[in-house]
């Protein structure tokens, strides 16, 4: 494809670096809550996305490149023939909830029942394989897609057993290459958490680039010349590009960005917490809680949710074209000065989590939409991160610093009084798994068992649940998750141990958490290096 901007002289680059993220939420449970998140981000976010790209690259090839990390779990949700029949029928129970609606709200919600029209069309023309769709994109050099660990293990807290480390990275690395037909050269850190010596494991496992924050770049050892604006180089040979706050908080931030824009669609007045339980149980939703039907703007911070005033579409949408106006315009400005500052060609590097584009922020992927459009105006270049490296810039070599984008900068937030008992458990799941995998068990019984257990460690360690214990919000789900899978882990591993097996539990167990069909117990042997 003919790049038209080929003799335009570029003063910098943006990179966008979007992570899409969920848990496994597999339950045998009609209308879950986990299903929900799932089905909303599809509906909100990923169909949005793949919408934009899609289009923008029809009409503007050269400046639509934008990198996505796609964590194996939600490849995993993606691939589920069960959850691909369900989504339809979630899209038409919401589309009922708004034809039941009163006129005035009806009318109100007009715009949202179109979309929900759009997006079932689109699913439907798909056959729900959206995976496909990320896969012709990546074909086409519009998608830079990396990969994350296995089940987003907060890495730092699993380091006293490496081999719990590379078995989230390899298995990831693996799934990723099963659906892809290629190997991923960069990885989405989760929640870009590094510690030390991490990049010689990434290097070990193939991995070249990954993100982190702006201090895990900055106080890197020595200082690099240029901060966040070039990537660095490790001594085991990972390239490590770090986040700008300058280009990423008009994006983010609802108090000090866009997001917060008094036209924009109000994300807390949701319709799920407003109708009346007996009409939810109708439709077999068992509590209150958000359905993702919004149909109000943010109107005013002063004001409360039952004050809100409807959402206008159109309106939203001329605010959206000035916000990227405005956002390019900066971005252009920011290149300048530093060009004048430091005289050389800077990169900003702006990642996100994906599911504010089109949940958090409803306006989102629209906003990226004119930054594709609008881009070619201005004297930088959009790019994603492979294509940076592959024009193979001199890196300094820099010793990154343990950082991570959470609150506080660092671990804090993953290792707390409301969440820190999960680590001795998982560390020593972790630590008995690498010691009996070690042993040689050649019959096929065993190696079955050891897979699953593989598997039950794997959902153990997702950072999500550590994340939601400190966040305060689903605890007991979360706390739920964890024991269910350290419950299943235990008895798998006795059962070997004691040479016996319930094979109806262990059916049971390797239906619901079917994850990782080829995942290779080898992952684990231990390194001794």
């Amino acid at each position: 494809m003919k790049d038209n901007l080929t003799n335009k002289k570029y003063l910098g680059k943006l990179a966008f670096i979007l992570h899409a993220h969920l848990p496994y939420v597999r339950k045998n449970e009609k209308n879950s809550l986990e299903e929900d998140w799932f089905f909303q981000a599809i509906s909100e976010c990923y169909i949005p996305l793949l919408k934009v790209i899609e289009e923008s690259l029809e009409s503007n090839p050269e400046s639509t490149k934008l990198t996505i990390s796609l964590s194996p779990t939600l490849l995993s949700l993606f691939q589920s023939p069960e959850l691909q029949s369900k989504f339809p029928i979630w899209i038409n129970t919401r589309l009922e909830f708004l034809r039941e609606l009163p006129k005035r709200e009806r009318d109100a919600s007009e715009f949202l029942s179109k979309k929900l029209k759009d997006i079932l069309n689109y699913w439907e023309k798909c056959s729900g394989n959206l995976t496909n769709r990320f896969k012709s994109l990546l074909e086409k050099n519009s998608l830079d897609i990396i990969t994350c660990a296995a089940t987003h293990g907060y890495l730092p807290i699993l380091r006293e057993n490496p081999e719990t480390v590379i078995g989230q990275i390899k298995t990831a690395l693996r799934h990723h290459q099963s659906i892809f037909d290629n190997r991923p050269l960069g990885i989405w850190l989760p929640e870009c958490a590094y510690y030390e010596n991490l990049d010689k494991i990434l290097s070990d496992c193939g991995i070249r680039y990954a993100v982190l924050d702006g201090h895990g770049v900055l106080n890197s050892k020595p200082r690099p010349r240029y901060g966040v604006y070039a990537p660095i180089c490790s001594k085991n040979g990972v390239a490590f590009f770090g986040r700008d706050s300058e280009s990423t908080l008009p994006v983010w931030s609802s108090r000090e960005g866009f997001p917060g824009d008094f036209a924009y669609r109000e994300f807390h007045k949701d319709l799920g917490w407003e109708l009346p339980l007996t009409k939810l149980r109708e439709k077999g939703i068992t509590s209150n809680r958000p359905l993702g039907l919004k149909y109000y703007k943010i109107t005013d911070n002063s004001k409360s949710l039952g004050e809100k005033d409807f959402y206008r579409e159109d309106l939203a949408q001329k605010k959206v074209e000035e916000h990227a106006e405005t956002y390019l315009s900066k971005r252009s400005d920011q290149i300048k000065h530093l060009i004048n500052s430091f005289n050389f060609n800077p990169i900003l590097i702006a990642p996100f989590d994906a599911e504010l584009f089109g949940h958090w922020w409803y306006e989102g992927p629209l906003f990226l939409k004119n930054i594709f459009a609008k881009s070619n105006k201005y004297s930088f270049k959009l790019s994603h991160l492979k294509d940076i490296l592959s024009e193979k810039p001199e890196l300094q070599l820099c010793e990154p610093s343990p950082s991570s984008w959470g609150q506080g900068g660092y671990h804090n937030y993953w290792l707390n009084d409301s969440n820190a008992w999960i680590v001795p458990e998982i560390t020593k799941a972790g630590s008995v798994f690498v010691e009996i995998n070690s042993q040689d068990f050649k019959n096929e019984q065993s190696k079955r068992i050891l897979m699953q257990a593989a598997r039950e460690l794997l959902l153990s360690e997702s950072s999500d649940w550590s994340f939601i214990l400190r966040a305060g919000t689903t605890t007991e789900l979360a706390k739920e998750r964890i024991e269910r899978h350290l419950s299943r882990f235990w008895k798998l591993i006795n059962s070997v141990k004691d040479k016996s097996i319930d094979f109806a539990f262990l059916e049971s167990i390797e239906k619901e958490d079917k994850i990782f069909p080829n995942i290779n117990l080898e992952d684990w042997y231990r390194n001794f290096s």
